[in-house]
């Protein structure tokens, strides 16, 4: 049976996902509004783009996730506790500031294109299904990497200790360690990046290129934007919706549940990483780390200068983002110990398949009766933001966490333990190294977050990110270029606050 915390967690993440939905689709005149009926031309293509690109986006993203985590399990080197956290900056970085790091390495005048110049290649194009693919490997493939390598930390050290004592050969290792636990992880870690370039928004509206590389989260933007049709975007919502639960779905049937038991907690090297595939690894290691922190570092470049022009709105609008994800994280990680379970991750799945603009709207309609939406706009938005991490928090917590009920359940019931008593003394500090590593997420994406706040912020109520597009809309480049390094910063400070207070320092 359900416990009255799960219970209550569950309902309210049915309300805050559904309720918008059917005050947009109300507002729009009822179900009468929806249906393909009502279709732009070009909305069908719009599908089967997005449908095309989430899942060559998030195929490339887990299969070149897996040789990088077996990389980092096995090799040991000076700073490789500092590259795993740092290479996790791409995937918090606001979207519209890493897009711009991109556009320096690969855009037409970027790095990448005058080094073909220079040897006479033909140059690349960073615009339409490409350029679309490569950012969203760019955002997900260090989520997908972490993913992993928690998963392959996580086997116990005698099963690592036993298989050096039998002399398992590298593939016998990888088939029968690493691949199980890789296995339990992967199906999740597809849907959920599947998910995300589902509703993608910003990064299909600066590298799409033109109409046909349109998604479903563009058009619903322009039905909203420039036609106010509602009734168009609630059917491209609503179906939105049906892909990404349709994705859980099929992810829950195939993930694995078996798992390698529990474990004395006593750490084991991996002897694998030795000999010639030291070398293979190492480069993986360096292509992945170019690839991720490159784009970061032209970030960084082009800030420096702008740091010395930030203004008091702008240190307020940092002070409105620290206090926005402080409670978005507070209430994300109570909601997802709550929820840390199969069912409980596909009804989360939901808040991130919702389209942001749905949501956001339905949410203005569902409090302009009763307050003023804007005086509401922080509170909205850190309750918001909890939402849409949520689903981040539960895929990294879940899969240890139903693997520690499994190993310790029954010890568990014949003690007697309370649940306040389970969470104190086995839960939280068995599972601390997910549980940091999700809040560090979540906290990072809070702060980057560029969504309901354009809907409801008024001047005195702007977040860092919505004052940097405010700087860029104003035309002052450099200031915003600072105030993007900053709000980097903040978000990378965060995530590295929280992810290290949940692991143990690595060499």
């Amino acid at each position: 049976m359900a416990r009255p915390a799960t219970l209550i967690a569950g309902a309210a993440l049915t309300a805050l996902t559904l309720g918008p939905v059917v005050a947009v689709i109300l507002r729009a005149g009822g179900l009468s509004s929806l249906g393909p009926s009502h279709w732009a031309p070009g909305d069908a293509a719009a599908l089967r783009f997005t449908l095309w690109q989430a899942f060559l986006s998030a195929g490339c993203s887990v299969l070149l996730a897996v040789p990088v985590a077996r990389a980092l399990v096995r090799q040991r080197f000076p700073g490789r506790g500092a590259l795993v956290t740092v290479m996790g900056a791409p995937f918090i970085l606001p979207v519209i500031v890493a897009v711009m790091g991109l556009i320096a390495v690969f855009g037409r005048a970027g790095l990448v294109n005058d080094a073909l110049g220079g040897l006479g290649l033909p140059k690349v194009d960073i615009y339409g299904l490409h350029g679309v693919v490569l950012a969203h490997v760019f955002f997900n493939l260090p989520l997908a990497v972490r993913m992993f390598l928690n998963a392959l930390q996580a086997v116990p050290g005698e099963r690592l200790r036993l298989a050096a004592s039998l002399g398992l050969t590298r593939g016998a290792m990888f088939r029968l360690v690493d691949l199980p636990a890789l296995l339990r992880v992967a199906p999740g870690a597809f849907v959920v990046i599947f998910v995300i370039c589902l509703t993608s928004f910003a990064v299909a509206l600066t590298l799409g290129g033109g109409p046909r590389a349109t998604t479903v989260e563009l058009a619903i933007y322009q039905a909203m934007r420039f036609d106010f049709d509602l009734g168009r975007a609630a059917s491209l919502g609503l179906v939105q919706l049906a892909m990404g639960l349709g994705a859980g779905l099929v992810a829950l049937r195939v993930a694995r549940d078996d798992g390698f038991g529990v474990g004395r907690d006593r750490a084991a090297l991996r002897r694998d990483g030795a000999g010639w595939v030291r070398g293979p690894d190492l480069g993986w290691i360096a292509v992945a780390a170019l690839f991720l922190l490159v784009p970061l570092g032209a970030v960084v470049a082009r800030g420096l200068p702008g740091l010395a022009l930030l203004g008091a709105d702008t240190i307020r609008a940092a002070g409105h983002s620290v206090a926005v994800a402080s409670v978005s994280t507070a209430l994300c990680m109570a909601w997802a110990m709550a929820l840390a379970h199969r069912r409980g991750e596909w009804l989360a799945l939901a808040a991130i398949t919702v389209s942001p603009l749905v949501l956001g709207t339905g949410l203005f309609l569902m409090l302009r009766p009763f307050v003023n939406p804007f005086a509401m706009a922080l509170p909205v938005t850190a309750l918001v933001n909890a939402l849409m991490g949520l689903p981040f928090a539960l895929r990294i917590i879940t899969p240890q966490a139903e693997a520690l009920e499994k190993d310790f359940g029954r010890l568990r019931a014949s003690l007697g333990l309370t649940h306040w008593a389970w969470l104190r003394l086995v839960w939280v500090p068995r599972l601390r190294r997910p549980l940091g590593f999700a809040a560090g997420l979540v906290a990072a994406l809070a702060m980057g977050d560029l969504g309901v706040i354009a809907l409801f912020a008024d001047p005195d109520r702007a977040t860092l990110p919505l004052q940097v597009y405010r700087l860029m809309g104003a035309y002052q480049m450099e200031a915003a270029a600072g105030a993007a390094l900053l709000l980097l910063g903040l978000s990378l400070g965060a995530f590295v606050l929280l992810d290290r207070g949940g692991r143990l320092a690595e060499a």
